[in-house]
């Protein structure tokens, strides 16, 4: 399953002893059209322990507002630039929502890869 870049996808991800993994919501951070020839998409992992934020490498939204509504999220998400997977396409179950300020994440991962 192709995904655009800035939505919202459910998907099984990695636990860092990569031996296990949960499904939960991320967000796709790869280029559109990336063409790499690999069905994997690279993506972020979303949290809602709001305690996570605070980190320049981590976004914080509120349901409050349009982005936070636009997520497709139940509770305040918390995007961690610093905990990124590359994950089967196949274990994308689907897409909850989107994304629309790309630009903190831009710069969440600017700070996470030292650009």
């Amino acid at each position: 399953m192709p995904c655009r870049r800035g939505e919202v996808v459910l998907v099984l991800f990695p636990d860092s002893n990569l031996r296990t993994a949960k499904r939960r919501p991320a967000l796709v951070v790869q280029a559109d059209r990336l063409a790499t020839g690999l069905s994997q998409t690279i993506a972020a992992m979303v949290s809602s322990n709001v305690a996570r934020a605070g980190h320049p490498c981590r976004v914080l939204a509120s349901l409050a507002t349009p982005e936070g509504k636009a997520s497709g999220l139940r509770t305040d998400p918390v995007t961690m630039t610093d905990n990124l997977a590359t994950v089967f396409d196949g274990e994308i179950a689907g897409v909850i929502g989107e994304w629309t300020d790309m630009a903190s994440v831009d710069r969440a991962l600017r700070h996470t890869l030292g650009l």
